[in-house]
């Protein structure tokens, strides 16, 4: 039998492994690579409910929200790297503490405006192609059970759900597809927005489905969002579900599996 010594070394040596293990994750994911797990539709059809990602913390350097809650002890961005207009970006919500993710449209000193559904971007169009339609099943998804919004509505439970998709062509040739619900809304037509220095100005990909820099923060949106607030960029799928919980493997999307975020 082990000696009441040997237990209580055992018992340290497990507490400094749990220790180790903790440390090594917090620091892998500070200074590498955060997970991150889609729970709205505000980005379809680029990203879906249930898709499990994990975001470069490297590509735009560090600043206080690039650890847990917050909590690194400086002010700034360190090693900073500007982001690219396109580029999908997960950031802390200046007002609510959430993480949010989008695509950057606006970068400091241009002026966005939303005009019949289309981008105007320094006073140009931008460019949008018919793409076809999105189609979902209209049915609660994720945790939380949202069912989605559709441009044929009303749909019943288990019909489907339609949008229309278009592809987008930002300056620089960068294309997306974006999703159109209904029209006329106030996110369709907009002020001119313009984007002061060291902020910038998101949009989800599903339009009409998005709470972003279109909204004021006094309405549930993120307005301009500082750059001090940028997270990281997500670069790639790692896997999706399309069932109440990740751990559903047999609800997975395996066409999703390690899919590039374009």
């Amino acid at each position: 039998m082990a000696s009441k010594a040997q237990k209580k070394d055992g018992f340290f040596e497990t507490v400094k492994t749990v220790v180790y293990a903790v440390a090594i994750a917090v620091v892998f994911r500070t200074l590498f690579f955060q997970p991150f797990w889609i729970p709205s539709g505000s980005m379809k059809d680029t990203l879906l409910i249930g898709d499990f990602l994990f975001v470069n913390k490297m590509a735009y350097g560090y600043s206080r929200y690039s650890c847990p809650m917050g909590l690194c002890p400086f002010e700034g961005r360190l090693f900073a790297s500007e982001p690219e207009r396109g580029d999908v970006v997960v950031f802390r919500h200046p007002v609510n503490g959430s993480d949010f993710i989008k695509r950057l449209i606006g970068l400091p000193g241009d002026t966005v405006q939303m005009r019949g559904g289309v981008i105007y971007l320094n006073g140009e169009e931008v460019p949008q192609t018919p793409a076809g339609q999105f189609e979902e099943l209209y049915e609660p998804q994720g945790p939380m059970g949202h069912e989605p919004r559709c441009e044929n509505a009303p749909v019943g439970q288990g019909g489907m759900c339609t949008k229309s998709r278009y592809t987008e062509t930002l300056p620089g040739g960068r294309t997306h597809d974006v999703l159109n619900i209904t029209d006329g809304g106030f996110g369709d037509d907009t002020p001119a927005f313009t984007v002061p220095a060291g902020h910038y100005f998101f949009m989800g990909d599903n339009r009409d489905n998005s709470q972003d820099s279109r909204f004021s923060r006094a309405v549930g949106g993120v307005g301009f969002v500082p750059a001090d607030y940028l997270i990281g960029r997500a670069d790639r799928i790692v896997f999706s579900s399309a069932g109440r919980s990740l751990f559903y493997i047999w609800t997975w999307r395996t066409d999703r599996l390690f899919k590039a975020v374009e």
